[in-house]
């Protein structure tokens, strides 16, 4: 593939020989797709390499493949699965852009899209005649997921009709479906938090994501990404909620990482169920992340969030439209709310944490997600050898 390739334990002196690397646009994402057995073995050197690789640290990422926003600085690992009841594993790694950070803590689903064909390319799996599904374990999560697309000819087709929004032109649909999680849908057993003196709902379908009512914030929830982002008040706002709220989820401290992600709701504007803008962790996503998607679309569905009174909700069994700074992403949820949900007062405990007080409205069991479902595409932009800024 154009050079000799770094291998697990080698020193990472890939500057000459270069490293075998596929580039895939993935949902609304891009980054680096990398087999596991091409990078070096300790996650110290491999993170070296990788920041070398997508140009970090720097504000523009002109000596790398990354495209100077977290959106387009990406990485993928992915190996052969050593479990039966899956066929690859997925790393996800998060390059910072004008930091010198790799963070593993949380996944992503764009990037998700491009797993099963980088899989097919790779040989780690065998295409199917007509059509091929790959079980993926999301190594960070240790979430499952199905991904499903087509292979006429026994081979990967990226041409295809369907749209993402966010994505110029048409490409071949990806579905993919996610197992159910065994951690609860709501981290902290209740609906609604009072968090650092703002109401939220903190949820995970996927993603650790807070959902917060934008008019909470004095914002609309419809300004352009660029504009929320030069607010210096509310990007303080923002980081005092989201380092409360990553306690209280049980994430500990969140310094250098992008969870958990913050959603701000808004009334929807195009005939969708709500409105969206979601920071990653303080850059505002132009569209949003598909675990993000689902993380809120499942929030929607608990009776006493945030959102209620904002979101104008389909019927149950129906699909969510999440609308967001370019467009749309659609999600089919089953989430069981019968069980009971525990919600909040609105009491704070002055300490920016507030948890108030519990109240039962049922059985006491927290709501669970038991399906979670979304049409994606991704495709190959260059295979080859990419060559690292030296040491």
């Amino acid at each position: 593939m154009g050079g000799q390739c770094v291998r697990p334990g080698d020193a990472v002196l890939a500057d000459d020989a270069g490293v075998r690397c596929m580039l895939m646009r993935g949902g609304t994402s891009k980054g680096a797709y990398f087999l596991a057995e091409d990078l070096p073995g300790d996650p110290a050197e491999r993170d070296d390499l990788l920041l070398r690789v997508m140009g970090s640290p720097d504000p523009r990422q002109i000596d790398g493949l990354g495209g100077a926003h977290p959106l387009t600085s990406k990485v993928a690992v992915v190996s052969a699965s050593g479990s039966p009841d899956t066929d690859v594993d997925y790393l996800f790694l998060q390059i910072g852009v004008d930091t010198a950070e790799v963070s593993d803590r949380q996944n992503c689903g764009n990037l998700l899209a491009g797993v099963g064909p980088f899989a097919v390319e790779r040989g780690l799996t065998a295409p199917g005649d007509g059509r091929t599904s790959v079980r993926i374990r999301m190594v960070n999560s240790g979430d499952r997921a199905l991904a499903t697309f087509a292979t006429p000819d026994r081979r990967v087709v990226y041409e295809g009709s369907t749209e993402l929004s966010g994505v110029p032109g048409t490409a071949a649909p990806v579905v993919i479906e996610f197992q159910r999680a065994d951690r609860p849908l709501l981290p902290t057993g209740r609906a609604r938090d009072i968090v650092a003196g703002t109401p939220v709902t903190c949820v995970d379908n996927g993603m650790p994501t807070v959902l917060i009512a934008a008019s909470a914030l004095q914002v609309t929830g419809r300004e352009a990404p660029e504009e929320l982002e030069a607010a210096a008040h509310l990007a303080a706002r923002l980081q005092e909620i989201r380092r409360a709220a990553g306690r209280l989820m049980g994430l500990g401290d969140i310094g250098g990482t992008t969870v958990p992600k913050l959603s701000l709701l808004a009334p929807p504007t195009h005939d969708g169920t709500v409105m969206t803008r979601t920071f990653v962790p303080v850059r505002c996503h132009t569209a949003i992340g598909v675990l993000g998607a689902a993380s809120v679309a499942a929030g929607l569905r608990v009776p006493g969030n945030v959102g209620q009174d904002i979101a104008r909700l389909p019927a149950a069994g129906e699909r969510l439209r999440i609308e967001h700074p370019t467009g749309f992403l659609d999600i089919d949820t089953d989430t069981d709310v019968d069980t009971g949900t525990a919600t909040d007062t609105d009491t704070d405990t002055g300490t920016g944490t507030g948890t108030g007080t519990d109240v039962d409205n049922g059985g006491g069991t927290s709501p669970v997600a038991r399906r979670t479902a979304v049409v994606r595409t991704a495709r190959k932009l260059f295979d080859g050898t990419v060559f690292p800024r030296p040491v």
